[in-house]
């Protein structure tokens, strides 16, 4: 077997690029074990890298190798042993492990899996790459910016055209004075002296020449300080700031009463998560805002949406109703695109489903781009679940999943947010 060894010092750096090649040619296995480790994250710790398993079998690699040549006789024995349809007895192996999961191995010697550690940048990459907001292309999109010129200070270069006069003659009279002041000062009094020896009869002829040597030689180099110099240019800077051709919101609103236990809200709040990071990661120019709601809705920061305690009843539209009117002051439908994301464990008093049901076939749906509900729970569905699925059939922009468990989360959130095809 021919081996083939690479003698190059490795550069800083080159492990960089090996990474890189080796994520692109297992993509497949490495997305197969992001889409898998993320149900099994916790709250605190979802936007961290992770360590990614593949089977040994997934990663082997061609090999060289010496091929038979030449002509080569051989003879065959033959099957003196078993006819068709005989069963084999499975052959005695050792007892080593296998697979790398601790489980004992039935066919003797084996390989441990891959583990390959990525980073946060990575895995959020990976797990976001075939997603998007949709219907995002109604209007322009917002990662799509327009820069605007702005004047930003001065400069030592520049073009002609963007001289500024005045600073460089500011500039080139603060030079002039730092070079020539000594200078003048000492002239004037060399001059003050000739002019004392001139006036006495008695001086003495060295002297005065003497003098007027020292003033000729000063006055030749306050001469040659130039009135302007390079090094006196100054120019007018301008610099480019980003303009958004358009803007989004995200509306999260979460159902935190007392019917909602603290499995569900944590698998509430995992989604948001997930949620947050794919929109702060992917999009610039998006605004998040964050409203819990019970009996009485609220708009909360991020820390107090995904930490708080408090719980209460449950009234679903006081939150839509919440968000009509946050969205009516702050984030005008001709100029933002709006979406929202509704989490609940489907509880809500009978009487408000059907008044959810108004505000968002009035209010809400008409303005948003896309409104997704995510109904969390392992009992039959209710009022409200039935309420919102009659929606879809009037909208094409509302989507109506279940989450039964935390397994359910990763796979419902790329079906709310799988990229559109053209």
């Amino acid at each position: 077997m021919a081996n083939f060894i690479d003698r190059r010092l490795n550069a800083k750096g080159k492990s960089t690029v090996n990474r890189q090649r080796f994520i692109a040619r297992h993509k497949k296995q490495i997305k197969k074990a992001v889409s898998d480790a993320v149900t099994q994250r916790s709250v605190t710790d979802i936007d961290t890298g992770e360590k990614i398993t593949i089977p040994t079998r997934d990663i082997s690699e061609p090999t060289f190798h010496q091929g038979k040549g030449g002509i080569r006789d051989q003879v065959h024995p033959g099957n003196d042993q078993f006819n068709r349809g005989d069963k084999i007895e499975r052959p005695k192996g050792g007892n080593g492990n296998g697979s790398g999961q601790g489980e004992a191995s039935d066919s003797g010697e084996s390989e441990d899996d891959f583990v390959f550690q990525i980073s946060n940048d990575e895995y959020l990459e990976l797990l976001f790459e075939d997603l998007a907001l949709p219907n995002l292309q109604k209007t322009q999109l917002n990662k799509l910016v327009e820069y605007q010129t702005y004047r930003a200070g001065y400069t030592n270069d520049g073009v002609p055209a963007n001289i500024n006069i005045v600073r460089s003659l500011r500039s080139s009279l603060g030079r002039r004075i730092a070079m020539s002041a000594k200078k003048k000062k000492q002239l004037k009094i060399l001059q003050l002296q000739l002019d004392a020896l001139l006036k006495n009869p008695g001086a003495s002829t060295d002297e005065i020449q003497t003098l007027q040597e020292q003033i000729n030689a000063l006055r030749t180099k306050l001469a040659k300080v130039p009135f302007i110099d390079t090094f006196d240019l100054r120019f007018n800077n301008y610099a480019r700031k980003e303009i958004p051709t358009s803007q989004a919101v995200m509306f999260c609103l979460m159902d935190v009463s007392g019917s909602m236990d603290q499995a569900t809200k944590e698998i509430a709040k995992r989604f948001y998560i997930l949620l947050y990071l794919f929109l702060t990661r992917t999009y610039k120019n998006l605004e998040v805002v964050f409203i819990r709601h019970h009996t009485q809705a609220k708009e909360v920061d991020e820390q107090e949406f995904f930490y708080s305690q408090e719980t209460g009843g449950t009234i679903v539209s006081s939150a839509l109703k919440l968000m009509h009117d946050i969205q009516q002051q702050r984030y005008p439908e001709n100029q933002w695109n709006i979406y929202a994301a509704q989490a609940s464990d489907g509880d809500n008093w009978s009487d408000d489903s059907p008044h959810c049901k108004e505000l968002l076939n009035k209010h809400i749906l008409p303005l948003v781009r896309y409104y997704s509900y995510i109904e969390i729970t392992k009992r039959p569905h209710q009022t409200l679940w039935a309420a919102y699925q009659t929606l879809q059939e009037e909208f094409d922009n509302i989507a109506v999943q279940h989450i039964r468990d935390a397994d359910d989360i990763y796979p419902v959130f790329k079906a709310l947010f799988q990229k559109q095809t053209a």
